[in-house]
């Protein structure tokens, strides 16, 4: 019997270990530069990746958003997980979205985008914060912080989108990249839930090459046929240019 548990062990161990390893994930090729340049102004999308300090462009090219190009993210704070409360250094995870007044050409951290924390989903669960940002100046408390060049890039490229027409730029922040076997490492986290209910939009970009449709119901998110994206709070959505100066 010790002979045949032990022979099981060989087997089962190593296949084991295979399914608790996440998968490669290949990331896209980006454009080429002198694509990248005529799509200046073409409807974009965002990706943050926490684990990976990621941040991945895409702008739309006919019906598919391509990878325009991928930045390091500089620094964040907290750690993985959702922002809960004002004060507690973490960077928000969710679905967000960016009008042109959530833009600050003129930060004192460079230049900032405003991602519209709290949204809607965030308020059902009663979290706060102010003035989170995607900004340059490499600096962090809650916010994410790229460098000055990359964020100039990134700054550029949204604000060009907004002022040819873009209604909002959606903004989709994951803990890390949301394959079955990186859920299958995180699945005794605190926060396991809460990230189911994210995995679907990262699924639902990976297959279609379209941003995730995405709104709240019985206070989680969900994915919806409709186009309304979650909206940020109106208080978010209005803050003028004088209100970001405040921001991080």
């Amino acid at each position: 019997m010790g002979k045949i548990a032990l022979l099981f062990a060989m087997i089962l161990l190593p296949a084991l270990s295979m399914a608790m390893t996440p998968e490669p994930v290949q990331s896209a090729a980006p454009v080429s530069k002198e694509l990248k340049k005529q799509l200046l102004g073409t409807p974009v999308y965002i990706q943050i990746f926490k684990e990976e300090r990621t941040l991945e462009l895409y702008g739309k090219i006919g019906n598919e958003y391509r990878l325009l190009d991928t930045y390091r993210i500089c620094n964040f704070s907290g750690g993985l997980g959702p922002k809960r409360r004002e004060g507690d250094f973490k960077s928000p995870e969710g679905f967000y979205n960016v009008k042109l007044n959530q833009l600050k050409p003129d930060s004192r951290f460079y230049r900032a985008i405003n991602i519209g924390f709290p949204n809607q989903y965030d308020r059902n669960q009663g979290y706060s914060g102010n003035y989170l940002m995607i900004h340059g100046d490499c600096k962090s408390i809650g916010c994410y912080a790229m460098t000055n060049a990359y964020m100039d890039e990134i700054f550029t490229y949204v604000n060009a989108a907004l002022r040819n027409g873009q209604q909002d730029v959606s903004i989709s922040i994951y803990p890390f990249r949301m394959t079955d076997s990186n859920m299958q490492r995180h699945r005794y986290s605190t926060y396991a839930s809460f990230w189911q209910q994210l995995q679907p939009g990262y699924a639902y970009f990976a297959k279609y090459h379209q941003p995730p449709m995405v709104n709240v119901a019985s206070g989680k998110y969900v994915m919806n046929s409709s186009p309304a994206p979650v909206l940020a709070s109106p208080e978010a959505a209005s803050h003028s240019f004088l209100a970001l100066s405040k921001a991080e």
